[in-house]
């Protein structure tokens, strides 16, 4: 061993002490012979090839996949049968597994964390792939002895007088920063800064240069506002064995591939302990020093343990248990450093605390529960003098500790994912203990952040308050785990509610310091309580304690607790809270909400309106709002009714009004009031409350969302809360509830309720907002016209269903006489239409009240049984007059159904009197009911044959009706027949179509000054509005450079392989051109003025001649003259296309006179026919059209700018007949053709005239287009690629031989030069590739049909600049297939003297400047702005950035309509629309993507 020594310490300083690595190839070489192999030879004891084959041969690998995720890879996760959320798999042991049936999600690995398949304890079924299912032989290893030595990566070093500054890394200093304190540091280009900026932020650790100088001065520069940079300098000895140990490290990973018995050795000498005990194996050594490492160091050994510790139960439980014991140690170290939690040991938690049998025996055996939680109460003791956390005065400091320490909630959730079916005593006093814990942290948050109302002026700064909240939002699945585990052991739950009852004691210690009692009357009843108006007194939202305690009460029903049993432990001496006491900080929060909703708290400022929303919200609600209404529905269920009342009487603070003639109120108030005691009665949707299942509670939640708005699946699992597995649940239920209607195009798909469910909704639903109840109002109405039993546009209450054992006497809310009183109260104030008394909206709810009364009644009546009696009487109380009650509600009622101001509720009050005077009847006459029920049958039987009758008459109807169309068809057809046999349309030579008159005469408007103006020769020019661009969309040679727009360049003949062109594009609106000059003068001054104020970006460039078009905003260079049609048209150019708004695909118009644009033809033309603003408005379109697709500065006297109007209009045409007719069959056909002639040297006539015909079909399609347009002749609506439509169109005879007969003596000369030129001969002759007609149309690459495999190649792309390191951003161009790697310093070039990302560089070779991306890692289509992907969920929507998981399909449809915008060269014009809608868009640097 002493010699391996040797050996290294001689060979690592001379391998890696060369200075910068200029050739990593030789280092790599020298590395494998000298070092490598020698230690490859001391392992085996002979060849290495020979001993780690034997090795690999003779190995029995573990079951366990353990494939390590690579950043980007796609990981599977079964809905279904995963053990939590943690538990994934990689591509290929998922398709070898059961679960690819299943339901499951995708995601993609952020690194780190590896392959569950094998792990029993992670899977509910099916924990094997096909690769990895156990094998029943057994494998005998051969008895092979490997020693592995404990230190070796101490060796020693050489002495040397070389040193290096190395640079490390941190999360503090931006690129930029680092980039120029570099630049001034070490005087280096910009060039090589980027690339040490680019090594140190993907290693941590760069050797800027070996100078001790440059270390002051990195430091000097970077610490005048943050922290300075950390550099330090190391001995070249020291860097060259730290550069060996890496590599050491990952030899060591790759050996133990060959042989699990070298895994099981490594994980031995690994966990050895040395001499000094405690924390001294190598395994110890590294864990606690990992803050001190760079990042490259700490993957490369996270890496090793996950591929030898944690693949083996065994010395996973080892690992494990010294994890725990260094645990607080780990996590101090980790909150003191600045990187990232993926690059520290403790993110291997997930690995440790996620295994169900690792994770209780820790909890046993090292009590983790409890350290956890203490370690985390440790780091955050800044509190004020009750011991509550305190955020308000947190520095920056301490705010990012305080992000940083959150990472131990995750941790805690890791430890409770999964819930016990077995307890032992040992779980059960372990729990217990941590409970108290946490207990003793959620006592540190109950009551913190108080408030007071703001009375006289304003807050004068808003308070903080989102830490807190966010604290709430981490602990919301903790709290919901705990609960579920206490509910799973009968024992443990009693415990741990006696806990929580004597925590809230705590916390209530000095409850009634200050508050006097008071003795509260009302209708006869007198309650004892304590003076608290919470507008005047501090009061918090923050109730964790109280709210736990209500979370355990509903699991008390599933073991039957008693009633009585909850009082007792609710009363002196076991605990010093009175069911008052429970509901006392809930119904106080409660209130506050509702004062803040009646405009109370408006001084308060926003701090205050957040928390309430967030109070509700959805992230929040079930462990805030749905606990505090739990709360008070636990303490009035123990609680007499009328007492219950009164105390949320005097915490409203309208206890003065309901017991006293008192004219002041808050219609408000009063309204939330009687919202709260409907939720307290009606809310028995959840388990232990309501006699109901898990799925009717989400069914609710679900049919109340819908009722609405019809909602996307994405939108709907937004709206329900999450469990600890971020599984709604949704999809059990859904569609009992719900139709799925599949999206179109755009847009996605959308769930609509179904009709039938409409009868289950509550206007007072406890999750509505105000806006909520106004929208679905509206919407439900609708639904209800649908419904057969709902006769009047009433929305009565639903029917409830019972309540638990524990909650029964609730109903009792609904008679008591302190209700009762209330409701009459309300009634006689509506009464009085000139009161002001009260609203509308406390109206409705009194009605809603009564109406939920009544129905609690019916059920109890018709669920009743002959021997017991019905306690429940609201039809005989609401009917007669009380001593306790002033009002007779039944009469009140009757007055009110005929009250004229009240035209709103008649419809509801009179279905409360019809089910108050059925109720009354069902109890004395049961005869008449049965008398009811025969002829509501009967009225059914005569609706139906109603219905059939008409049904009838329909069809009849329909019939006739047929007979007629389809004879005004046939005389329309043949009236159109003889009208084409009279007038045959031929749009060029002597028998061209000629307009009339009236036909030609052309009237245009101005989309300006909306004047109309005919177009004429000598008149004012009127132009389109057109964007010239170049074009690759029809390149059959994308690898040929782009041309050199030298003066040398001569457009005129452009090659056949269209390697780029020019393309005229128009929106096709008009304007004068004396109008869009002052508009664009207008644009101009406005980007000056603007540039002078404040820079914003435009998503167009002024000084490059471009604007938006007035009217539709699409981009746009130059403009279009409009030229009349004339008798000599055959003498002009013409480029016409149509707005890409209509059904027609030409974009353009021009009509320009050859020799106006040049002018060097001959002088023997005729006179120019135009005006001087028309010829001005030809030479912009020409100049524009040079200038654009030469690249050059504008020239008007260059003779290549006709040419390149030709080459414009030639290109669009060929583009626009592609673009039609992309279907074109048979393009094999000609190739088929040659290959025949040149093996027989014969081929078929039939088969010859197929294939020349199919050739030159674009050439006639193009020249239909071009004569059209110019001539002005109506296209024949059959002219639609037809050869026998467009020979006649075209005044050609559709038999080839016909047309050679006809012009013999001009073709016969021009074929037999042709076919005897030598360059022809040579061409047939060799096996060189032709240009061959008809041209296939270019596509867009094809993607697969599964996203997965799109994310798997993207995770084994490397970037090209990084040696060999994955790329952060992989970007796929859909033009050609480039995998790219974007806005990354590493790939930026330089293009015309500005860096630019690698895929801005791609387009200008690819596109012309325009391209589409795919961005692979977060699922975004990006071309200068962000479009939706062609890949979608089986919900109709996409994903972007893989937050839902959903598994995602191409869609063809979306595809080829990406497609189809390219390929009409639309995407600039979408780019303009999106950045013109977003301005946020506009300010994207995109030249660095």
């Amino acid at each position: 061993m002493e010699q391996v020594y040797q050996h290294l310490a001689r060979y690592v300083p001379k391998i890696y002490c060369l200075g910068p690595n200029l050739n990593p190839q030789s280092e790599d070489l020298l590395a494998q012979l000298l070092l490598q192999a020698p230690l490859e030879w001391y392992l085996c004891g002979e060849e290495p090839s020979l001993g780690l084959a034997k090795l690999e041969q003779s190995n029995q690998p573990s079951q366990l996949c353990g494939h390590v995720f690579k950043v980007g890879e796609p990981t599977y996760s079964c809905r279904e049968c995963a053990a939590d959320p943690t538990c994934v798999l990689c591509m290929q042991c998922f398709l070898g597994s059961v679960h690819k049936e299943h339901r499951y999600r995708m995601t993609t690995s952020g690194g780190g964390g590896f392959c569950d398949c094998g792990d029993t304890e992670a899977w509910k079924k099916g924990p094997y792939c096909q690769k990895h299912e156990p094998n029943i032989r057994q494998i005998k290893l051969n008895g092979l002895e490997v020693v592995t030595p404990l230190s070796l990566f101490f060796f020693f070093r050489e002495r040397g007088d070389t040193y290096y500054c190395m640079l490390f890394n941190d999360e503090v200093h931006t690129y930029e920063q680092v980039i120029y304190t570099l630049q001034k540091a070490v005087n280096c280009t910009q060039k090589e800064a980027v690339s040490f900026a680019t090594t140190v932020d993907r290693d941590v650790i760069s050797c800027v240069k070996s100078h001790y100088t440059v270390f002051l001065f990195l430091q000097r520069n970077t610490s005048r506002q943050t922290k300075p940079l950390r550099v330090q300098v190391m001995h070249s000895s020291v860097v060259a064995h730290q550069c060996f140990a890496l590599k050491a490290l990952n030899w060591l990973g790759q050996i133990i591939r060959y042989s699990d018995a070298l895994r099981r050795i490594l994980c031995q000498v690994g966990l050895q302990k040395g001499p000094e005990g405690e924390n001294s194996s190598l395994v110890d050594t590294l864990m606690l020093c990992d803050s001190k490492m760079w990042k490259g160091a700490r993957n490369i050994y996270h890496q090793l343990f996950m591929s030898s510790l944690l693949m083996d139960l065994k010395y996973k439980k080892q690992f494990a248990i010294q994890f725990a014991k260094n645990y607080e140690r780990l996590q101090s170290d980790y909150v003191k450093d600045d990187h990232d939690r993926e690059f520290s040991i403790t993110d291997l938690s997930v690995q440790i605390f996620t295994v169900p049998s690792l994770a209780r025996m820790l909890i046993t055996e090292e009590n983790l529960m409890t350290t956890i939680i203490r370690t985390f109460l440790d780091h955050l003791r800044h509190r004020d003098l009750q011991g509550r956390f305190q955020f308000e005065r947190y520095t920056a400091q301490q705010a990012f500790k305080f992000r940083r320490v959150q990472s131990l909630i995750g941790d805690l959730k890791y430890v409770l994912i999964s819930c016990p079916t077995e307890w032992t005593d040992k779980l059960r006093e372990k729990f217990l203990e941590g409970l108290d814990a946490f207990l003793e942290l959620l006592k540190c948050m109950q009551g913190m952040d108080p408030v007071v109302r703001q009375v006289g002026q304003h807050i004068e700064m808003e308070p903080e308050w989102e830490a807190a909240f966010t604290l709430q939002m981490k602990l919301t699945h903790i709290i919901s785990m705990m609960q579920e585990w206490c509910a799973s052991d009968e024992r443990v739950l009693i415990e741990a509610y006696k806990k929580c009852l004597t925590a809230l004691t705590h916390c209530h210690s000095g409850f009634t310091d200050g508050e006097q009692p008071i003795t509260l009357s009302m209708c006869g009843h007198s309650v004892d309580t304590i003076r608290y108006c919470v507008s005047q007194e501090k009061v918090s939202i923050h109730l964790p304690v109280s709210r736990l305690l209500a979370g355990e009460t509903w699991a008390l029903d599933v073991y039957s607790v008693r009633k009585s049993a909850i009082s007792d432990l609710c009363s002196p001496p076991q605990s010093e809270l009175s069911p008052p006491m429970l509901i006392e900080h809930p119904l106080r929060c409660l209130v506050l909400c509702a004062q803040v909703h009646a405009g109370m708290w408006r001084r308060n400022g926003f701090s205050l309106v957040n928390q309430i929303y967030y109070y509700h919200n959805v992230k929040c609600r079930v462990e805030m709002f749905d606990k505090d209404l739990m709360m008070l529905q636990a303490g009035a269920s123990m609680m007499d009714p009328n007492h219950f009342l009164m105390i949320v009487l005097s915490r409203f603070e309208l206890f003065h009004i309901f017991s006293s003639d008192v004219v002041q109120q808050n219609s408000t108030l009063i309204e939330e009031m009687l919202h709260l005691i409907i939720m307290v009665v009606g809310e028995r949707f959840a388990p232990g409350i309501g006699q109901v299942e898990n799925c009717d509670e989400l069914k609710r939640e679900i049919v109340h969302q819908l009722c609405i708005r019809p909602m996307a699946h994405s939108e709907l699992v937004k709206a329900l809360p999450e469990n600890e597995n971020k599984e709604t649940g949704m999809e059990r239920v859904i569609d009992s509830v719900a139709l799925f209607k599949k999206p179109g195009v755009t847009g996605r798909g959308l769930y609509e309720l179904r009709p039938e469910c409409a009868k289950q909704f509550n206007l007072y639903f406890h999750h509505y907002s105000r806006a909520d109840q106004s929208k679905v109002h509206t919407t439900l109405m609708l639904i209800l016209l649908f419904i057969v039993c709902v006769c009047a546009p009433a929305l009565p209450p639903p029917v409830l269903p019972p309540f638990c054992q524990l909650f029964a006497s609730l109903v009792n809310i609904l008679q008591c006489d302190v209700l009762l009183g209330m409701l009459g109260a309300v009634l006689q104030w509506a009464v009085e239409p000139s009161g002001g008394h009260w609203s509308e909206s406390m109206l409705q709810r009194v009605l809603h009240l009564i109406g939920m009364a009544l129905l609690e009644e019916q059920q109890q009546l018709e669920s009743n049984s002959e021997d017991n009696e019905v306690t429940f009487n609201f039809t005989l109380k609401i009917s007669r007059k009380l001593y306790i009650c002033m009002y007779i509600i039944l009469a009140l009622l009757e007055t009110l159904q005929n009250a004229p101001h009240l035209e709103v509720h008649k419809d509801m009050i009179r279905w409360i009197l019809k089910v108050n005077c059925i109720y009354i009847i069902f109890t004395v006459r049961d005869k008449d009911k049965a008398e009811r029920k025969r002829k509501a049958e009967m009225a059914r039987l005569r609706r139906e044959k109603i219905m059939a009758q008409m049904s009838e008459m329909q069809r009849h109807f329909i019939n006739e009706n047929k007979e007629l169309f389809q004879q005004s068809l046939e005389e329309l057809d043949a009236s159109t027949s003889a009208s084409q046999e009279h007038s045959a349309l031929v749009c060029v030579g002597p028998r061209r179509w000629r307009a009339g008159g009236s036909e030609r005469r052309q009237v245009v408007t101005c989309i300006l000054c909306q004047e109309e103006q005919e177009i004429r020769p000598d008149g004012r020019a009127m132009v389109l509005a057109a964007f010239v661009q170049r074009s690759t969309v029809m390149s059959k040679n994308r690898r040929r450079p782009p041309h050199n727009p030298g003066e040398h360049y001569d457009p005129l003949f452009m090659h056949p392989d269209l390697s780029f062109g020019t393309h005229t594009g128009s929106c096709g609106h008009i304007m004068h051109s004396h109008c869009w000059q002052r508009y664009f003068e207008a644009v101009q001054a406005k980007e000056q003025r603007r540039q002078q104020r404040l820079r914003v970006h435009t998503s167009y460039d002024v000084e490059n001649g471009e604007f938006l078009c007035p009217l539709c905003e699409c981009l746009s260079n130059t403009v279009i003259p409009l030229l009349p049609l004339t008798k000599t048209s055959c003498r002009y150019l013409c480029m016409h296309t149509h707005s890409s708004h209509t059904s027609v695909s030409f974009n353009i118009s021009l009509c320009a006179p050859y020799w106006v644009l040049n002018k060097t033809l001959t002088e023997s033309v005729v006179r120019n026919p135009y005006s001087s603003s028309i010829k001005e408005m030809l030479t912009t379109f020409g100049t524009a059209t040079y200038k654009v697709g030469l690249k050059v500065h504008p020239n008007e006297q260059d003779p290549r700018v006709p040419i390149m109007c030709w080459g414009s209009c030639a290109y669009t045409i060929q583009s626009i007949g592609q673009s039609t007719h992309t279907s074109v069959k048979n393009y094999r056909k000609v190739y088929t053709a040659k290959f025949i002639l040149r093996k027989t040297g014969y081929i078929e006539g039939w088969h010859l005239w197929r294939c020349v015909k199919t050739g030159i079909l674009p050439f006639l399609r193009g020249a239909a287009l071009f004569f059209h347009h110019l001539n002005g002749v109506p296209a024949p609506p059959e002219l639609q690629g037809e050869w026998e439509a467009l020979c006649a169109y075209l005044c050609l005879p559709s038999n080839l031989l016909q047309l050679y007969y006809n012009h013999k003596e001009v073709l016969e000369p021009l074929l037999q030069w042709w076919c005897s030129h030598p360059v022809v001969h040579q061409c047939l002759q060799t096996p060189k590739t032709l240009i061959s007609y008809p041209r296939e149309s270019n596509r867009l690459i094809e993607l697969p049909e599964d996203y997965s495999a799109l994310i798997n190649q993207a995770s084994s792309f490397t970037c090209p600049k990084s040696g060999g390191d994955k790329s952060r951003a992989p970007t796929l161009c859909l033009v050609c297939g480039t995998m790219l790697c974007s806005q990354s310093y590493c790939c930026q070039t330089e293009l015309e003297g500005e860096d630019v990302g690698a895929c801005t560089a791609h387009t200008f070779a690819c596109g012309a400047g325009v391209g589409i991306f795919l961005r692979l890692e977060r699922l975004s289509l990006v071309k200068g702005c962000f479009y939706a992907p062609p890949y979608l969920d089986d919900y109709g929507e996409t994903d972007q950035g893989l937050r839902r998981g959903n598994p995602l399909h191409l869609c063809r449809e979306r595809y080829r309509k990406i497609q189809k915008l390219w390929r009409q060269h639309s995407i600039t014009e979408e780019i303009g629309h999106a950045q013109e809608a977003n301005q946020t868009l506009v300010g994207i640097d995109w030249q660095h993507l």
